[in-house]
């Protein structure tokens, strides 16, 4: 069902009030009424009115003085004004328009002429609201496809280093041994796979943004997900000589061994894949970067490594475009991976030191 605009209605006559009221209630408005100035300044405060029809001649508060409080609050200045008044004089009338008034009805009035005022300008007023409206609609839709850009450009390139690599590899060797041929066109399709997974996402990190996202979370082996991060950033592991422990209950993890969480899978894999490729750039060479797997009440996820975060940028780590250092950094990867992880109901959290390092904690539903 459609809502009924509400007009206020300011006047100190009741018979005013009464005859108004009969005229709009018979046209399906709904109506509110306030007898002074003040009355009407003290309502605005509970109602939202779509329109109001305001008397000149009060005690109190008068109709101009009332217009003029109404325009200089930004709550309610784009609520339009007509007046109602005997005064029919040039500056009056002028008045009223300077102070913000958009029409006047002289009394005693008609009633076609009051519907007629009232029509036009409800009319105008729904139609402003909804090009503005169209407007921000259409803003978002642009700042979407900035950051749509901005994430194509952070997360695809990773996958599609591997895409190159390994058929650069297959097109100039040969001799490749079958095995290595088949984990070659294996990482080929399994980038591609990750590329599709991405692009699919990246309309879902702006509802993500917006409150919008509906997360289906099922129980994932998170270890599963860690190493095909590891995998995936295994280059630039090995150039810098660094070795990636993972530890579960104080040991290096078995390989029987699970730790399953609650979430999505992709979700899961971008947020630890973004994360890992940060303590990867950030690690001193021949260092460790070390995974913990813990639960108390709730499954913590702990990625660190010995390179300290900068401090300017500390108290930021997770806000939208915080990079530094990084000639092709977009700092969208620490931003993405805090919406992902809030997005299956966990948290993350920064905790680093110039004498610790740094390390990131995601604490995900049991």
């Amino acid at each position: 069902m459609t809502k009924k605009p509400l007009i206020l209605i300011v006047d100190d006559t009741l018979k005013n009030i009464q005859v108004l009221g009969s005229i709009l209630l018979e046209h399906e408005y709904d109506i509110h009424v306030a007898q002074d100035g003040q009355q009407a300044l003290d309502a605005i405060n509970t109602i939202s009115p779509d329109l109001i029809l305001l008397d000149v001649i009060m005690p109190i508060v008068d109709g101009f003085e009332t217009c003029r409080r109404l325009k200089a609050n930004t709550k309610t200045k784009h609520i339009p004004v007509i007046f109602l008044t005997a005064k029919t004089a040039d500056e009056d009338m002028l008045k009223g328009f300077e102070l913000g008034g958009i029409d006047y009805v002289t009394k005693p009035f008609s009633s076609v002429v009051l519907l007629a005022r009232v029509n036009t300008h409800l009319n105008l007023k729904f139609a402003y609201e909804k090009l503005k409206s169209q407007k921000e609609a259409l803003e978002k839709a642009e700042t979407l496809r900035r950051n749509v850009e901005r994430i194509i450009q952070h997360d695809l390139k990773s996958p599609l280093n591997g895409i190159i690599t390994f058929s650069e590899l297959l097109a100039e060797d040969a001799d490749l041994k079958p095995e290595f041929r088949k984990k070659a066109f294996t990482q080929i399709s399994n980038s591609g796979h990750q590329m599709w997974n991405m692009l699919d996402r990246f309309f879902d990190i702006y509802k993500m943004e917006t409150g919008q996202y509906h997360c289906s979370p099922v129980l994932i082996n998170i270890i599963d997900v860690i190493e095909k991060a590891i995998f995936n950033s295994k280059y630039f592991i090995e150039f810098k000589q660094l070795t990636i422990d993972i530890i579960y209950c104080g040991k290096p993890i078995a390989k029987d061994i699970k730790f399953t969480v609650l979430g999505e899978k992709i979700l899961c894999y971008s947020t630890l894949d973004n994360l890992l490729k940060n303590a990867v750039e950030a690690s001193p060479k021949m260092e460790h970067i070390t995974i913990t797997l813990s639960e108390k009440d709730t499954k913590i996820i702990s990625i660190h490594n010995k390179g300290a975060v900068p401090e300017e940028i500390r108290d930021k780590f997770f806000d939208k475009y915080t990079t530094i250092n990084k000639s092709n950094g977009t700092g969208l990867g620490t931003y993405s991976a805090k919406l992902m992880v809030e997005a299956q109901g966990g948290t993350i959290q920064l905790e680093t030191s110039d004498e610790i390092g740094t390390t990131v904690i995601i604490h995900l539903p049991i």
